[in-house]
């Protein structure tokens, strides 16, 4: 957005410029980047050999399905922009969505997709490359490890990448711990993560490789698992315990255009993406974005309630390096010196309640005669009833396992920090509770306890394979 009045302002100054000029003032106010100081067209620089020898690579995931979850392919499809605009050749840029958003029919603007309140389309010209059930977690780590044999549908489009080359990730959803949500079964697990990382670098197939992750609880997918020494460097949107959190939402400022009921981004994302769309890349630093991204994302209108704190792993000899060669530089901001607002969007939601937000707006937008409005209001409260459920469930499980004083606090007494989240993963896919698994807790006795909370209670219709993953 900033762009376009820094472009705005530059023609002005260039129509003084000629003003000058024809009142004999020799030296004009303002040149164009591509102008010499005669006027002309300036060569561009010639890249350097390291440029020339290296090709940037990404790979964009937004994990979720649903209107609800309108704001993950919305910042997924931003990325690609920025890319693209980066100078990123579309062969080299893999996208991973679901496609139900822009032409959803809860959609104000079909076949559009928007991730600021002001903002652009940002889904014209995104390729299509996994959509719908092709949105797997094998999918995921077939493509960036170059494996098309290992591909199922799509565009059959990899990370072909070179050992020269920089590949940069990003990725959008909700998450939990030790995992990342994905529309369709399974979830991406941290220790299965870390595995193809290690892999790929084994395969000697990049050179260096950045990674940003934006979903509640990102910091466990790395913390005291991810190596040092792939040449890897990661940021996440939240630490290994808290939720990462959406922004421009109805009701809050700056709100979404009226028509819309669903939140535009996330502020993690929205951060990084819109520092990238205020500066020179080839001036700005891994580092400085992450300091820029972590101020705005942590300290919103001063209260830390509101905000998640970015967290840093893996590799970080490189920080200093330029962001250019990883997410490309777009030309129309070489003189950009814009700075962003620390503050950022003064408004922002849980990513675990944007839904039940979303269908609250909808609720309030349709006619009090509709025959909609009681369905709506009902849909409301089974999914307030059945998340009310899942906690005391797993509040009562504790209690029989580790005994009715110890439960809770056993259940939700986190690992210091630089611990991982679990030791057996194995167990944690199995149970889907770390801290049972961390504290020997046996299949049986989980089941057991399992079976005498939850044994009447149908929970199909609530399994991500109907719903889509969504908290």
């Amino acid at each position: 957005m900033a762009r376009w009045w820094v472009c705005g302002l530059l023609s002005l100054l260039a129509v003084a410029a000629a003003a000058a000029a024809a009142e004999g003032n020799a030296e004009p106010l303002i040149r164009l980047p591509t102008q010499n100081e005669h006027g002309a067209a300036a060569p561009a620089p010639a890249p350097s050999a390291e440029e020339e020898e290296v090709t940037r690579w990404a790979v964009l995931v937004a994990g979720s399905s649903g209107y609800e979850n309108y704001r993950h392919q919305a910042d997924v499809c931003h990325a690609y922009q920025i890319l693209k605009r980066g100078g990123l050749k579309e062969e080299n840029i893999v996208v991973f969505m679901y496609d139900d958003i822009a032409k959803n029919p809860a959609n104000p603007r079909h076949g559009v997709i928007i991730n600021h309140p002001k903002g652009k389309d940002v889904y014209a010209g995104v390729p299509k490359d996994y959509t719908g059930d092709q949105v797997t977690t094998e999918n995921f780590f077939a493509v960036l490890m170059g494996n098309k044999t290992a591909v199922t549908g799509g565009s059959r489009k990899v990370i072909n990448s070179k050992p020269n080359d920089h590949i940069f990730i990003y990725y959008a959803d909700h998450g939990t711990a030790g995992s990342l949500g994905m529309p369709t079964n399974p979830w991406l697990y941290a220790d299965d993560f870390i595995k193809v990382l290690r892999e790929k670098h084994a395969s000697e197939s990049y050179s260096k490789m950045v990674i940003y992750v934006e979903a509640c609880e990102s910091g466990s997918m790395f913390e005291g698992i991810m190596p040092e020494d792939l040449n890897i460097y990661v940021t996440t949107a939240a630490n290994a315990v808290e939720s990462s959190w959406g922004t421009y939402c109805p009701g809050m400022n700056p709100p979404p255009p009226i028509e819309y009921m669903t939140c535009l981004g996330d502020l993690y994302s929205v951060s990084w993406m819109e520092d990238s769309e205020t500066h020179n890349l080839k001036k700005e630093t891994i580092k400085g974005q992450y300091d820029v991204v972590k101020k705005r994302t942590l300290n919103l209108n001063g209260d830390r309630s509101e905000g998640s704190h970015v967290m840093e792993y893996g590799d970080k000899t490189f920080k200093d390096e330029k962001l250019f060669r990883y997410q490309g530089f777009d030309p129309a901001n070489a003189n950009n010196t814009s700075s962003l607002p620390l503050s950022g969007p003064q408004g922002v939601i849980n990513q675990r309640d944007a839904d039940i937000f979303f269908m609250w707006k909808r609720y309030e937008q349709l006619n009090a005669g509709s025959e909609e409005k009681p369905r709506a209001l009902k849909e409301i409260k089974e999914t307030v009833a059945h998340r009310k459920h899942l906690d005391t469930s797993v509040d009562f499980i504790g209690k029989l396992v580790f005994g009715f004083e110890k439960g809770p606090s056993m259940l939700r007494a986190p690992r210091s920090s630089g611990q991982p989240l679990v030791d057996d993963w194995d167990c944690l896919k199995r149970m889907g509770v770390a801290n049972m698994c961390n504290n020997g807790v046996s299949d049986a006795e989980m089941k057991e306890a399992s079976a005498g909370v939850c044994g009447g209670y149908n929970s199909a219709r609530w399994s991500p394979l109907v719903l889509g993953y969504s908290a």
